[in-house]
């Protein structure tokens, strides 16, 4: 089949339709981002000017929808990139009322938008809150990690924290559920020495409390580990009832990981191993598992041997 050649008349008319449709894509997309568009976004709460003497519940979720005109190109960044996750809700009005109505505070939300997107309406328009007595807490904390050690090293200490202890202030039914606080995660990776950082102390998604203090200081000890062996005589459990129970062998033998610092502190007595004799009167096994009932904090076994004795017992 012969093929056909586009003439030097048919390219030319082929240019001129490719321009002309390349035009009038852009001059259309130059319109559609030119026009205003109304678009709703979804936003946690965040309550700002609590009031000081009056404990609170909201009665709604803590998240609304908020109503934006924008114009097209600001919707199409919207979608590229983040957003306000939240905004802020002024609850001044609270020390008279029991409810905040979002559209006489349009102006304090549009503040907290750029200028060239305004907010229109949020949705719900009211909040509702049941009031409760307030009370005061004192809880610990606690710091949650998520941490990857250099080889051979690892935690060799507790986490401190200072402070330590934090008061919380709230509604009664709220404080009283709260036993201790998290701090954000600590992460880190490949670390061999100790961290030593701020961090701020989770509110557990509860907003109508208040910790003081907000912040506070985290000392996490690493150091090098280092193998040490110890052998351990095995404790037996349930044998009172039997003239003398021997197992074989009478000592157990752990590998274990500590601190190269406290390699000579742990000894055979910080360690317990222990064999039950329930195990050969409900199950008529020949030999006993091995278990170790007592190790020192961060110390880790990772070996035991052996895993099972052989037993001998004299009724």
């Amino acid at each position: 089949m012969k093929q056909r050649r586009f003439t030097k008349i048919h390219r030319r008319k082929i240019n001129i339709f490719l321009r002309c449709l390349i035009l009038s894509f852009v001059a259309w997309l130059l319109i559609a981002i030119s026009n205003q568009y109304t678009f709703t976004i979804k936003s946690g709460i965040i309550y700002a000017n609590m009031p000081e003497k009056r404990a609170f519940h909201p009665l709604q979720s803590d998240t609304v929808s908020v109503k934006i005109r924008m114009s097209g190109w600001d919707v199409l960044m919207s979608k590229l990139q983040s957003d306000t996750n939240n905004i802020q809700v002024d609850l001044s009005s609270l020390n008279t009322k029991n409810f905040v109505v979002f559209s006489n505070q349009i102006g304090f939300i549009n503040r907290q938008f750029p200028n060239e997107k305004k907010v229109i309406s949020v949705s719900p328009d009211t909040l509702y809150f049941d009031f409760s007595r307030q009370t005061q807490r004192k809880v610990p904390i606690k710091v949650p990690t998520a941490i990857s050690f250099k080889k051979q090293y690892g935690f060799v200490g507790e986490t401190k924290t200072n402070p330590s202890i934090v008061t919380i202030t709230g509604p009664t039914e709220d404080v009283a559920n709260i036993e201790f606080l998290e701090t954000d995660t600590i992460r880190g990776d490949v670390v061999f020495t100790d961290i030593r950082t701020v961090a701020n102390i989770n509110k557990q998604n509860k907003t109508n409390i208040t910790i003081y203090p907000r912040m506070t200081e985290v000392v996490i000890p690493v150091g090098e580990l280092t193998e040490k062996v110890i052998e351990v005589p095995i404790k037996i459990i349930n044998g009172a009832k039997y003239t003398s129970v021997r197992t074989v062998p009478s000592k157990v033998s752990l590998t274990i990981m500590v601190s190269l610092k406290d390699y000579a502190k742990w000894t055979a007595s910080d360690f317990e191993a222990t064999v039950d004799m329930q195990n050969w009167e409900d199950r008529h096994v020949k030999s006993l598992p091995v278990r170790i009932t007592k190790v020192p904090d961060y110390v880790q076994i990772i070996k035991t041997e052996p895993q099972n004795v052989d037993f001998f017992v004299r009724k």
